[in-house]
């Protein structure tokens, strides 16, 4: 039912999202039954469920800054001599393309680009290989800008905020704790 001004009556909104940021520790946790892991599992049992989660990892900077566009985003294992079985993790989750263009969009006029260069590297995907095991929800991964001062950063997040009415789970990992 339509409510005159282009707009749906009686369907709910999304539940806003909260923002959660987490250390990820060693990528080992992907692969061990530990502290982190099942704490990351608690997190996924305790988080509403999300339309899609924007990822903030402290292992993508780049100059300037970029969301990941991907369709399907590749697994990036982004470390070195760790057993064979944490390179053999993929985690499938579905892009999302249409909130990287939010992104970009609620960013401004030059201030983000899109990126199909990236995927999902560890902090992101280390972590949600727990909160949502079966990789059901869709996800963009947000890059930091290593020569912004940290001033942008916080005109980064408060642009970002309304998605969070739009049932966008917002995840920092890493160093940015």
């Amino acid at each position: 039912e339509e409510d005159g001004k282009g707009g749906q009556i009686g369907l709910p909104s999304p539940p806003r999202m909260p923002v959660a940021f987490v250390g990820h520790g060693s990528p080992m946790n992907a692969i061990e039954d530990n502290l982190w892991s099942r704490a990351f599992r608690d997190l996924g049992s305790r988080l509403p469920r999300p339309a899609s989660v924007l990822a903030v990892s402290a292992h993508w900077y780049t100059r300037g800054t970029a969301v990941t566009a991907n369709e399907r985003p590749p697994t990036i294992h982004d470390f070195g001599g760790f057993p064979p079985a944490l390179y053999e993790v993929q985690y499938p989750a579905l892009g999302d393309p249409a909130l990287a263009d939010r992104v970009v969009n609620l960013l401004g006029s030059g201030a983000a680009s899109t990126s199909l260069e990236w995927g999902l590297d560890h902090g992101t995907w280390s972590v949600l290989h727990h909160v949502w095991p079966k990789a059901d929800v869709p996800v963009a991964q947000l890059s930091i800008d290593g020569r912004a001062p940290a001033s942008r950063h916080l005109e980064i997040g408060r642009a970002l905020a309304p998605l969070r009415e739009e049932g966008v789970l917002i995840l920092g990992s890493g160093n940015i704790v």
